[in-house]
């Protein structure tokens, strides 16, 4: 789970009988370790991005075009959209990106989100925001607050990155592409191509690693990463992991430590979509190599531990999802080590965008599309 305080909510009563209202959608695949079930949820979703589960089991989700919405899974033809939320850039690979909620939503309402914003006229950039989601009456967005935006903008509309995720002691970590211009990755007072990490209200910490600013951005927690769209914290360390998409091959998985370069572009595992090589190779003094990462490319997006007890052969594994292979890649660990891989519902589903392991125990993923959707795993036993 990407957030691993549990909210105080009784999400197993809701799942005995979320399929109570309409006629349930399903497939049983046998898998290396389990059966499961994987049950369609909610469909019709223009270009869905993000998703969190609400404490009564609803699910806040992003669509890329700017809208957010609340879903029941309950009721999946009934959506709400939520009102306040701020303009974004929806053009090529922009919009309204991934959404989280507060370990203490339920007594403080408040949510955080990235978009592409062009609110600084020059051009655009990642941007992440906080805002109290009023659910009173009609579902509005109050109190929005951009907590970081990009000093440097630009017209591109390609890697925004980017996802977000609290850790244990009140931090905010998301991730940002390097929009497009490799070669910003690999520098420290540029945010493309970071990982950035600051406080709940915007400001920095002072455990970051250039939190004094002389030397790189101080809300900078580690560079060289090319456009990561996953982000999960480890379940025992608690540590911040990321998935970043490769060029033609060399799609990372990484344990982004303080003030380290990950390399983008002056090493990588691919290869230029011309078949050139990238930078010096896939090793170079000073630069960290990735825990695991996958040539060709499967072009991931979202990435979660499961910890839940729905699908126990499944606990304590890791899951990418893949938008070029539409699947679901199953990682076995020990320890901080990938161990093994099964790739999971080929071609049966989509371009998977999202994977989240939620506090029902089940494992969720959405698929990105014109009329995407969003899917609940349970064992088939």
């Amino acid at each position: 789970m990407r957030n691993l305080k549990i909210l105080p909510f009784a999400i197993s009563i809701l799942c005995l009988s979320i399929h109570s209202a309409y006629a349930e959608i399903s497939k049983t695949f046998k898998t290396k370790l389990a059966t499961v079930k994987v049950t369609q949820m909610i469909s019709d979703l223009p270009s869905p991005w993000g998703m969190e589960m609400l404490p009564d089991g609803k699910l806040l989700i992003t669509l890329r075009d700017g809208e957010m919405i609340i879903a029941d899974p309950e009721n999946p033809n009934t959506k709400q959209t939520v009102s306040g939320v701020p303009k974004v850039w929806a053009r090529g690979q922009g919009g309204l990106l991934d959404v989280a909620i507060d370990p203490d939503f339920t007594t403080n309402q408040t949510i955080y989100f990235t978009f592409s914003d062009a609110s600084s006229g020059r051009g655009t950039g990642t941007s992440l925001a906080s805002a109290t989601l009023d659910l009173s009456s009609k579902p509005t967005l109050r109190n929005v607050k951009t907590l970081f935006a990009m000093k440097k903008t630009t017209n591109s509309s390609f890697h925004f990155g980017s996802r977000i995720v609290l850790d244990r002691e009140g931090h905010i970590y998301f991730t940002i592409g390097d929009r497009g211009d490799d070669v910003r990755a690999q520098d420290p007072k540029d945010a493309a191509g970071s990982v950035i990490r600051i406080n709940k209200d915007g400001s920095v910490p002072q455990t970051n690693p250039f939190a004094d600013g002389k030397d790189a951005l101080p809300q900078i927690w580690s560079i060289g990463h090319r456009n990561a769209q996953g982000a999960a914290l480890h379940p025992e360390t608690g540590e911040f992991w990321s998935l970043s998409h490769g060029a033609q091959g060399g799609d990372e998985i990484n344990k982004p430590e303080a003030g380290k370069n990950y390399g983008w572009p002056t090493i990588s595992y691919g290869r230029e979509y011309s078949g050139a090589k990238i930078g010096v190779g896939t090793q170079a003094e000073g630069m960290e190599q990735p825990l695991y990462y996958w040539d060709p490319s499967i072009a991931p997006s979202g990435l979660d531990f499961y910890t839940g007890d729905a699908i126990p052969e499944w606990k304590g594994n890791l899951f990418a999802g893949a938008l070029k292979f539409r699947l679901l890649s199953r990682l076995e660990m020990d320890g901080d080590k990938i161990i093994g891989e099964e790739q999971l519902f080929e071609d049966e589903f989509g371009r998977i965008r999202e994977v989240r392991a939620f506090a029902d125990g089940a494992l969720w993923f959405m698929t990105d599309a014109d009329d995407g959707a969003i899917y609940r795993i349970t064992s088939a036993k």
